[in-house]
């Protein structure tokens, strides 16, 4: 039975596509994105908005890569690639947004082939469980998409 994973599953795509009750959804905000603006920062102290894309992207792969049960040779590594150095070569808005996408879709398939038992087994290098994680997946896009659409806006 998957009752749970389906409601999981449900949340996350309402989140990233749909109509959520909380407004609008994580991909129709982040496709309106001034790409000419992605770098600026307010403050020397604060984020930039690809800065924020790819933090959002580092969870989602981390949580990806949690359910296909992919060792992490170097956690340090990881833990810097948290908050990871831009190269604007590199980091751009469109690879970062459709690395996000990719991400996610693998997730969702991944999941489909789970059963709720699933969600409560231990997560690797974790001390949480896979419904915390899954659940704090979808909180963390929903709390730096607003801090997304606010910036877009201060920064306009």
């Amino acid at each position: 039975m998957n009752k749970e994973i389906q409601t999981i599953t449900g949340n996350l795509q309402t989140a990233l596509n749909d109509h959520p009750w909380y407004g609008r959804a994580v991909y129709e905000v982040l496709r309106e994105v001034d790409e000419k603006k992605i770098y600026i920062k307010p403050n020397n102290n604060s984020h930039s908005l690809i800065d924020l894309l790819y933090h959002m992207l580092t969870w989602a792969e981390f949580t990806q890569k949690r359910i296909e049960k992919e060792a992490i040779d170097d956690m340090e590594a990881f833990n810097e690639s948290d908050w990871r150095k831009i190269d604007p070569a590199v980091h751009t808005w469109q690879n970062g947004l459709a690395a996000l996408k990719t991400s996610h879709q693998k997730i969702i398939e991944l999941l489909q082939t789970k059963d709720d038992a699933f969600l409560e087994e231990k997560v690797d290098y974790r001390k949480y469980n896979f419904h915390y994680l899954l659940n704090g997946l979808i909180q963390h896009n929903i709390y730096h998409l607003g801090q997304i659409a606010y910036l877009s806006k201060l920064i306009a």
